[in-house]
């Protein structure tokens, strides 16, 4: 079982920038697809972004367009979500997943609020 740690999480102010990292235990991310998702209470997780294991192909939820960016660097395992300008709606628990399977991190709290 490959293990996901995701860290970067904490509490900012609106319009400040966070990187959140997740990191895997073997060289997965050079074959899998990588996504992460948000968690909101009450609501369902959703697809934040996504890269593909060449880093060619990404794509974002409409909201998060031109304020976030995913990025991979293959040979530290690991798959960034740079988040910039954000908004109290970001908050949430973050979760990296390897696309396709059922492998998760444990996720990592963000928290937008003035």
């Amino acid at each position: 079982q490959v293990q996901l740690v995701e860290s970067g999480g904490g509490l900012v102010q609106p319009g400040e920038s966070m990187r959140l990292s997740c990191t895997a235990s073997t060289t997965i991310f050079n074959t899998y697809a990588v996504a992460w998702y948000r968690q909101t209470p009450g609501k369902q997780r959703e697809l934040v972004a996504s890269i593909s294991s060449g880093g060619s192909r990404i794509t974002y939820l409409d909201s998060e367009k031109g304020r976030f960016t995913i990025s991979k660097v293959g040979t530290k395992n690991t798959v960034y979500l740079q988040m910039n300008d954000l908004k109290p709606e970001d908050t949430g628990v973050y979760y990296c997943n390897i696309v396709g399977t059922g492998n998760w991190g444990q996720g990592t709290q963000v928290t937008v609020s003035s």
